[in-house]
């Protein structure tokens, strides 16, 4: 483990106003953000990868993209299944809990998507600009996947009807966002994403920098769960990530990706949702604990990833790729 790389990855700007916001929890600060304009920041971020990431899609031919997309979704189908069964018979837990955490294994978070791509911008490393159209299509398999599960193993249990979790996965706003701003710079083109990049290329880290201070707060509130979730979560909440980001690099090699796309298509397999699939699981899995989900993706592996994976993924992917 490189701690000079960790190092320098804590010193960004973004990572030290993530951890200002834990701090400022832990030390009962008055800090606070307006919950709209959290709402604005979130926005704001989900608009601006999907249209920068459908004006690079609008320069590939699908040739290119169509075997990364392939594997993602296939792995964004296994990672909820092989996770479910870890949890479940390993860690013991009951089923709807199981298939809820899983869920949010197998989805993806956007924030940590948007952290990727500042640390891969401030080390100048390239990157396919397709990779946010993976991002929005892994928002859906894996909370269909648990759903199935939890029907499947837990008979006597409520869950929510698959019309209603489609609705709540397919008109929730990361989906929506994601999707339609895709397909808006898909469709405008260059020409349509240089009327609108002043406001959301160049603010892009800044913006990010006030949500992680945010986030920062919001996993403070959530760190006095942890003695709650007991020691077999919090190892899965690290270690899932480390081994789905060492698949994702191997896998992202294969399929075809740089460096700078292996290692977010690692991210893509190594993060766990926390906005879009709490909001489905509320409606799919109303049984299932949130001191679980939320405290093992927001409290354990988002704040472990942009710490101290991103730097660890990004020398694995040195390395796989021969220093290039």
């Amino acid at each position: 483990m490189d701690l000079q790389a960790i190092l320098g990855n804590l010193l960004s700007p973004m990572i030290l106003a993530f951890l200002l916001g834990m701090l400022a929890t832990l030390l009962k600060s008055d800090l606070k953000f307006p919950e709209e304009l959290y709402l604005s920041l979130t926005i704001y971020l989900l608009i601006a990868i999907g249209l920068k990431g459908g004006y690079k899609l609008s320069l590939v031919p699908f040739s290119e993209f169509y075997k990364p997309l392939g594997v993602a979704l296939l792995l964004g189908a296994l990672i909820p299944i092989w996770s479910f069964a870890i949890l479940h018979y390993l860690g013991k837990f009951n089923v709807p809990n199981a298939a809820a955490i899983a869920a949010h294994y197998g989805s993806v978070s956007a924030a940590t998507f948007s952290a990727t791509l500042a640390f891969l911008d401030a080390h100048e490393t390239a990157y396919e600009g397709f990779m946010p159209g993976l991002l929005a299509v892994l928002e859906v398999p894996a909370i269909l996947i648990a759903i199935f599960l939890a029907k499947s193993l837990d008979k006597g249990g409520k869950t929510g009807s698959l019309s209603e979790v489609m609705r709540e996965l397919l008109t929730g706003k990361s989906t929506i966002l994601l999707v339609g701003c895709l397909a808006i710079g898909l469709l405008a083109g260059k020409s349509g994403w240089e009327q609108v990049a002043p406001f959301f290329d160049a603010p892009f880290r800044g913006i990010l920098m006030l949500f992680l201070l945010e986030a920062g707060l919001v996993t403070g509130r959530r760190l006095g769960d942890l003695k709650k979730v007991g020691g077999f979560l919090i190892g899965f909440g690290i270690l899932m990530p480390l081994l789905h980001a060492l698949l994702g690099l191997a896998v992202g090699k294969w399929s075809g990706l740089s460096m700078g796309g292996a290692m977010i298509f690692a991210v893509l397999m190594s993060s766990a949702s926390y906005i879009a699939v709490p909001a489905a699981c509320r409606v799919a899995l109303p049984q299932a604990s949130p001191t679980y989900y939320l405290t093992a993706s927001l409290a354990i592996t988002f704040p472990f990833n942009i710490i101290i994976g991103l730097p660890i993924y990004y020398e694995l992917a040195q390395w796989l790729y021969g220093g290039s």
